[in-house]
C-alpha cells in the first residue's frame, strides 16, 4: 500500500490546506452578517451552509486519512467506505433539508451543487475504497476526484452563501 500511496503527500497538503482555509473563511462570512438571520434565514443557512462546511472537513479528513502512514490495505478500505458512506448518508439528508426550508426556493444549479453532486463525491469515495484492494494506483485517483469535487462544490456553495446572505444584508438594511 505504501508503494501506491507514494507521491500523494503534496496533493493532499494543498487540497487540505485549501479546505481548512476555507472552512474558516466561510465561518468569518456567516458570523458577519449575523444581525440579518432570522429563523426562516436560519434554516435556510442549516440546509445550505453548514454542509459545506462539512464538505471542506471531510476534504481534509480524506487528506489526513490517505496521508496517515503506517496504513494496510484494510485500514484505507475501511475509512474510505465508512466516510464515503456517511457522507452519501448526509448529502441526502441535506437535500431532504433543503426540500423542506422555506427561506429561499432552490434552483437547478442548487440542486446540482448541493444535492447531486456531494451524493456522486460520497458515493465515489465509498466505490474508491471499496475497490482499492484490487487496484491501489486506480482508486486514490477515485479518492482524489472526490476530493476535488467536494472542494469545488465547497467552493460554488460558499460563494452562493456569501452572495445571497449579503444580498439580505442589503435589503434588511432599506
Amino acid at each position: 500500500m505504501n508503494q501506491a500511496l507514494a507521491g500523494w503527500d503534496n496533493f493532499y497538503v494543498i487540497i487540505g490546506s485549501s479546505a481548512a482555509a476555507l472552512t474558516g473563511l466561510q465561518f468569518v462570512v456567516i458570523a458577519l452578517v449575523t444581525e440579518v438571520r432570522t429563523s426562516s434565514s436560519s434554516q435556510t443557512l442549516d440546509a445550505f451552509a453548514t454542509p459545506t462546511i462539512v464538505h471542506f472537513c471531510v476534504v481534509l479528513m480524506i487528506a489526513a486519512i490517505v496521508t496517515m502512514p503506517g496504513h494496510s490495505t484494510i485500514t484505507l478500505t475501511t475509512c474510505l467506505m465508512v466516510l464515503g458512506g456517511a457522507g452519501v448518508i448526509y448529502a441526502l439528508f441535506v437535500t431532504f433539508r433543503a426540500r423542506h426550508q422555506r427561506g429561499y426556493k432552490p434552483v437547478l444549479e442548487d440542486w446540482i451543487f448541493h444535492a447531486i453532486l456531494p451524493v456522486v463525491a460520497y458515493a465515489w469515495l465509498f466505490a474508491a475504497g471499496a475497490a482499492i484492494q484490487r487496484w491501489p494506483e486506480g482508486s486514490l485517483y477515485w479518492v482524489a476526484g472526490s476530493a476535488l469535487t467536494l472542494l469545488f462544490v465547497g467552493i460554488h456553495n460558499a460563494w452562493d452563501a456569501a452572495v445571497w446572505m449579503t444580498t439580505r444584508a442589503r435589503r434588511s438594511r432599506r
